[in-house]
Parts: C-alpha cells; sequence; structure tokens
C-alpha cells in the first residue's frame, strides 16, 4: 500500500493537486478497511448499549472513506475521464458491500434494535431521536430482519444496481460527448445571436475543425433550437438529444432501464413494500405513491386547461408566421420565444448583457449577506481539480468562518451535463468543536469567447440562484451529527431552499445589486424588469405540464410491477398519454437518458420539484408580505430550515417558520393558473 498517498493522510481541504488516479484504488481499500475496525469496536464494545457508544459512534464512524468517496466521486462527474469511469465501476460494487456489511450486520442491529427500545426513558434531544429512528429504519428498511438468503440477494442486487446506474450515466454522457454538428455554410445559422455563432466558431477551432461546431451540451444546443431558422438542423439536433441511449448499440440504455426498475422492484418485494415508490416514499415528505400521483393529478387538473389553449396559441402563430402545419418538438423553443419576444418585446439577447456571470456571482453573493449576514472571499491558496473552479472562504457578520465553497461553471468534455451542489467536507459537531462544510456548485454556462464574457442567459441566472440555494443549506449546516447535517434531509423537502432563491432574480431590489450592463455598466431598464416579471407565467401552464410527464413517466417506471414491460419507448408512451402536447417523435425515447431517475437520486422523487415549489411560493409569499431582504423573516428561514439539515420532521421545521402548512394557491396563483384572491 503506498505510504505517500494522498488520501490516506490527514486533509481538510481535498488535495486535489496531489492526488493521482493510482490513489484512490489503494485509499478506497484502506478506508474501507478502518472503517469496518471502527464497526467492529462498536459491536465489540462489551459496555450495554448506548445512545452515546452505539447511534453517536456510528454516525462518526467511516469518515475518511466518506471524504475519499466525495473527492472521488465528485471528479467522476466534473472532471471525469476513462480511467476515473474504470474506476467507478470497480470501486462501486466495494462500497455496496461494505454498505450492505454495515447494514446487514446482525450484531450491530441488535445493539442498535436494545437503545431504539429504551428510547422513550432516555432522555434525548430531538436531533438525537431523529437520527436512532433514522438509523433503525435505514437497518430495517435495509434488510436486517431478513434471513440469510434474502440478505445475500440483497448484497445480490445492491451490487448489481451500482454498476448499472454507473453504466447508464457513462452512456449518457459517451452520447452526448460522440455527437457534433458541423456547419460550414453560415446561412444554416441565420437567426441564431452573435454570441452564439462565436462560441460555435470557437469550439471548432478548439477542435482544429473549420466552420460552426453546435453540440448536445446546454449552452451549444439550447441556443441553436431556440433561435436558429433552419427547421431541418433543429429537427436533426432535437432527434439527436431525445434519443441518447436509444439507437441499438453499444452506448444503448434501454436494457439497462429495464433491468434497474426490475432489480428495484425485487429489492422492494424482498423487504416487504409493494413496489420500489411504496419504499422510497415511506422517507418522503409526501409518504405514498397514491398521494404523490393525486398532487400531480391535481395540479394537471388546473394546469391542462392552460397548457392545452397555449399549445393552441403556439400553433396558430407558427402557422400564421411560417405557415407551419404541424407543430413539432424542434419548433417548440424557437416559435415560443418569437412569441415571447412579440408578446413581451423581451428575448434573452436583450437582457444578456445584463448578466455577466461575474456580477451574478456578486449578486448572488450579495443577496446571501442581505438576508444571512454572510461575506464571500475570494482566494487563490485552495487547491482545485481544474483551473477554471473559483475558490471562496465565507464568513458570518461576527466574521466567523462558515465555509468553503468551490464554484465551477463552465462545460468541459469530462463533466456531465446540468447543474449540481455537491460537498467536500460535512458539518458536524464533536468534541465542542463546529467543524465548517465544504460545499460546491457545479454548472454548464456559456463560456467566454474571445470577445465577451460569459454572459447568462436569464434561465442560466435563475440556475445559478438555484444551485447556490442548495449550496447556502450546506453553508449555514448547524447541526451536531453529520449524518443530519445541511442537505441530508427528505428528498421533497431538499428543493426548498434552491427554488425558494430563484425568486430573488424577478424582483428590482435584487436586480438593482448586479444586472449591469457588462459594456455600459448601466442598470437594467426597469421596464425590462417589468417584462421578466410579467414574461415569468408566459407558457406557465405548457412548462407545469411538462414537469408533470416527467413526475408522471417516474411514477410508472418504479410504481408498479415492471415485469411484464418489453418495451421501453412504448411503455413511456402510455406514461405521457395525460400530458402529451406535441406528436411523438418514434426516434426518441426520454427514458434512456433520464439520469435524475435511473443514476441520480430521484427515482420515485422527480414529483419533488413541483412538491418544493409549493413550499417555495408559499415560503416566498411571506418574504412578500414582509419584504423581500427582511431580516426577521429571513433569520427565522435560517434559523428553521437552512441550519437544522435533516435534525427534525421538514413539515413541522417549516410550519416553524411559516406558522402553518404550505397551501398550493400560493403556487398557481404565481404560475397564472389561478386568479389571485383577495
Amino acid at each position: 500500500m503506498p505510504n505517500n498517498n494522498p488520501l490516506l493522510e490527514p486533509f481538510d481541504q481535498a488535495p486535489f493537486s496531489k492526488i493521482k488516479n493510482e490513489h484512490f484504488k489503494p485509499a478506497f481499500l484502506e478506508a474501507i478497511e478502518s472503517a469496518k475496525k471502527e464497526i467492529d469496536a462498536i459491536v465489540e464494545n462489551p459496555e450495554a448499549p448506548t445512545f452515546e457508544n452505539t447511534l453517536e459512534a456510528l454516525d462518526f464512524s467511516g469518515q475518511q472513506l466518506d471524504r475519499v468517496s466525495s473527492v472521488f466521486f465528485n471528479l467522476n462527474s466534473a472532471e471525469t475521464n476513462d480511467e476515473i469511469q474504470k474506476i467507478a465501476q470497480e470501486v462501486s460494487p466495494l462500497l455496496s458491500d461494505f454498505s450492505n456489511d454495515i447494514t446487514l450486520n446482525q450484531a450491530l442491529f441488535e445493539r442498535i434494535k436494545t437503545v431504539y427500545g429504551q428510547r422513550e426513558n432516555l432522555s434525548l434531544t430531538p436531533e438525537q431521536q431523529t437520527l436512532l429512528e433514522k438509523r433503525y429504519k435505514s437497518f430495517s428498511r435495509n434488510g436486517a430482519n431478513l434471513n440469510e438468503a434474502d440478505k445475500k440477494r440483497l448484497r445480490e442486487i445492491d451490487a448489481e444496481l451500482s454498476k448499472l446506474k454507473l453504466k447508464f450515466g457513462e452512456n449518457v454522457l459517451a452520447e452526448t460527448n460522440k455527437y457534433e454538428m458541423l456547419l460550414s455554410n453560415e446561412e444554416d445559422l441565420k437567426g441564431l445571436p452573435e454570441g452564439a455563432k462565436e462560441a460555435a466558431a470557437q469550439l471548432a477551432q478548439s477542435k482544429d475543425k473549420e466552420g460552426w461546431l453546435i453540440t448536445l451540451d446546454y449552452p451549444s444546443y439550447i441556443p441553436f433550437m431556440k433561435y436558429a431558422e433552419n427547421r431541418t438542423l433543429r429537427k436533426e439536433l432535437s432527434l439527436a438529444f431525445g434519443s441518447k441511449g436509444f439507437h441499438n448499440d453499444a452506448l444503448d440504455n434501454q436494457e439497462n432501464v429495464l433491468q434497474i426498475v426490475a432489480l428495484r422492484h425485487e429489492r422492494a418485494n424482498l423487504l416487504g413494500y409493494t413496489t420500489h415508490a411504496h419504499f422510497v416514499l415511506e422517507e418522503r415528505m409526501a409518504e405514498t405513491p397514491e398521494k404523490v400521483l393525486e398532487f400531480l393529478n391535481e395540479l394537471l387538473e388546473k394546469a391542462k386547461p392552460a397548457a392545452e389553449r397555449e399549445f393552441e396559441e403556439l400553433e396558430a402563430f407558427a402557422k400564421e408566421l411560417d405557415g407551419i402545419d404541424h407543430l413539432e418538438k424542434w419548433d417548440s423553443a424557437y416559435y415560443s420565444e418569437k412569441l415571447k419576444q412579440k408578446l413581451f418585446n423581451l428575448d434573452d439577447e436583450k437582457l444578456k448583457p445584463y448578466f455577466k456571470l461575474e456580477n451574478v456571482i456578486s449578486g448572488v453573493f450579495q443577496v446571501a449577506e442581505k438576508l444571512f449576514g454572510l461575506t464571500f472571499k475570494e482566494v487563490f491558496n485552495v487547491d482545485k481539480y481544474h483551473d477554471e473552479v473559483k475558490t471562496y472562504e465565507v464568513y458570518d457578520d461576527s466574521g466567523n468562518f462558515v465555509s468553503l465553497f468551490y464554484a465551477d461553471f463552465h462545460p468541459r468534455p469530462g463533466k456531465r451535463g446540468g447543474a449540481w451542489m455537491t460537498s467536500y467536507k460535512p458539518q458536524y459537531t464533536r468534541n465542542g468543536k463546529n467543524s465548517r462544510p465544504h460545499v460546491s456548485n457545479v454548472c454548464n454556462f456559456t463560456k467566454p469567447t474571445s470577445s465577451k464574457p460569459s454572459l447568462l442567459t436569464f434561465n442560466e441566472v435563475t440556475t445559478l440562484f438555484h444551485e447556490f440555494g442548495h449550496a447556502l443549506h450546506g453553508m449555514l449546516a448547524n447541526t451536531i451529527y453529520p449524518g443530519l447535517s445541511g442537505t441530508s434531509v427528505y428528498w421533497d423537502f431538499v428543493e426548498l431552499p434552491s427554488q425558494v432563491m430563484e425568486n430573488w432574480c424577478y424582483e428590482k431590489e435584487a436586480l438593482e445589486l448586479f444586472a449591469f450592463h457588462y459594456e455600459t455598466g448601466e442598470l437594467i431598464p426597469m421596464d425590462l424588469v417589468e417584462k421578466i416579471k410579467e414574461s415569468a407565467t408566459f407558457q406557465e401552464g405548457m412548462a407545469t405540464i411538462r414537469q408533470l410527464s416527467f413526475g408522471f413517466l417516474d411514477m410508472a417506471w418504479h410504481g408498479s410491477d415492471p415485469y411484464s414491460i418489453k418495451d421501453v419507448k412504448d411503455y413511456e408512451t402510455k406514461a405521457f398519454e395525460s400530458t402529451a402536447l406535441f406528436p411523438d417523435t418514434p426516434e426518441t425515447c426520454m427514458s434512456t437518458s433520464f439520469s435524475h431517475i435511473f443514476q441520480g437520486g430521484y427515482s420515485s422523487g422527480y414529483y419533488s420539484y413541483k412538491w418544493a415549489e409549493v413550499l417555495d411560493a408559499d415560503a416566498f409569499a411571506y418574504f412578500k408580505e414582509k419584504g423581500i431582504f427582511n431580516k426577521e423573516i429571513a433569520n427565522s428561514f435560517k434559523e428553521h430550515v437552512l441550519s437544522k439539515g435533516g435534525t427534525e420532521n421538514p413539515m413541522e421545521l417549516y410550519k416553524r417558520f411559516r406558522g402553518s402548512e404550505p397551501k398550493i394557491d400560493a403556487l398557481l396563483e404565481r404560475a397564472g393558473l389561478i386568479k389571485k384572491v383577495g
């Protein structure tokens, strides 16, 4: 074992520059062995089981393994290569086995069960009660009560699932990187803004090609779909995007989808649950698949009439403008943008000059300062995994260190698409010391070009605020136990801090902090701000239906017995029936690249975006009532939501902040789906 492995030496900040790929596997193997010894020490403790010597000891065990894992898997998402992907395939089953070694350890479970049985007489704090409840359930929900044969099968399923999920994600990334549309005729770029053309030319040049290169990365794909007049090329790009993992070749994900849902279903059945959704939702605010479907259907009923009206309006507009008889999926963004410009005289190209990336970063920092008293200081002595990553130290208004913050904003070949928040070190309190977290935001925003800085679309601005909301949840964590800290909350509660932050992007008081023209320094004109607000509900019916369709698809895959499903595409089409607006395209299939539910943690949880929107609309209505920078409300949100992590039931935390349970009306009003009452 190399004794100069930086991952095996104690470290606070991740030592990226010292880590080589060959360090990972030995580090995993040694950290797993070390964590096993810690578990053995708990099990072999001759003293009677107590909360401290069993539950607390368990939550603080395996910290080195957690640190190695967070460094490795974050790199696998943000800066991967073939070698890292190969290591991921090797270590994922080992980690799955180790996880099972804990949850299927009968002697450990007996100790937990003993403490659990005495819980009424232990004078535990609410946080300790939650930890005890959560740990006991995590054992029983992961097979601790099974017989030996079923435990063995559970291990096999978990090892297989960990590999399949990785494979699914690798295929999607490979498909994304593989596709290129090289255009040599400038006429084909007609309608595209200058910045998008320049970026396409620069991308081609970076790959030693002549012309303009369009890819499936969002900063390249979205402007082309929104602005390119050439309908044939829009169709080609749309079909390429929509058919990732659906080509019956080595990168095909259809079989992976079927295997993943079958194994998840078998696992749920083994543990005594009807379906995977029943298993997952037991630990969510929504509680049952029936409640989720009731929620989705209630929203569908409210949104569908509006969506159908909007679709007809869009179809009539496309016909009038260009004689299009049947609106297809590749027409949606293009004609929506044109109609939006007509109705509001507002388009992203007018807005982008006011949203220089550096200014938006400064803006989100200022919003955090006004609300929560935080200051951000860029530092240059923190080790990082890529030159493009920016690093900041975060302090509170008393000058105390709060968090280290990494920010990584632009697409690269080794980075998966989308945007996310992650953590390199959790917050916890031990031996009187509050150990502060290291948090990261990773996005895929338009890169600067030789003539322009990185200018964000308004959608990218809201994405930045969204991910930063997750980051605040991690940064402001103030709990005892790492297992309950930061974003370790119910999945349908985790989106509240992120989605609520998006609201500030629409408010004049917030925009005045950062929306300055990158060349003239002029503040964004207030008539544009009004138009942003007016246009916020533009096609909200269609947008709602789209989100609901993903929720229905997720529940279709995970809320019923999948064994009879033979054809992924057919099954998906049936799941989309109640939400379909556009004609189906046989060449495309969403499920084969639906990474949220087949690679990420959103299986049976995609509804939670809409669920959290109900929470965020209700929460922001409270801010609006009292003032969007009202310190009292901000402190209450920080104290009851952001700092508490998963220490108590989320509905109790929310009610403490808001004074009552959330109502769906605030969301429906904000979306323009019902008229404001009173």
